[in-house]
């Protein structure tokens, strides 16, 4: 496939003279490195996490942590 990607000139120079002096070509030294890249890092938001309430600290009374809109309103008074 076929795209553009626009790149600091000084990392492109530097990435031709890579490839040169690996005798590979631009193409396969960037995918190579973006495959490395992206087999090294876990994506982000990929683990899911529980948040737990410390000790026996209760809930004020009208408080629902699965309604963000409404904690927001309680936060600001509108509630």
């Amino acid at each position: 496939m076929r795209t553009t990607v626009r790149l600091n000139d000084d990392l492109l120079a530097a990435a031709k003279q890579r490839a040169a002096a690996e005798q590979t070509t631009l193409t396969a030294l960037i995918e190579d490195s973006l495959k490395r890249t992206l087999a090294s890092r876990p994506a982000k938001g990929a683990e899911r996490f529980t948040l737990r309430r410390a000790g026996e600290a209760q809930l004020k009374p009208g408080v629902d942590l699965d309604d963000s809109a409404g904690l927001r309103d309680l936060m600001d008074g509108l509630r």
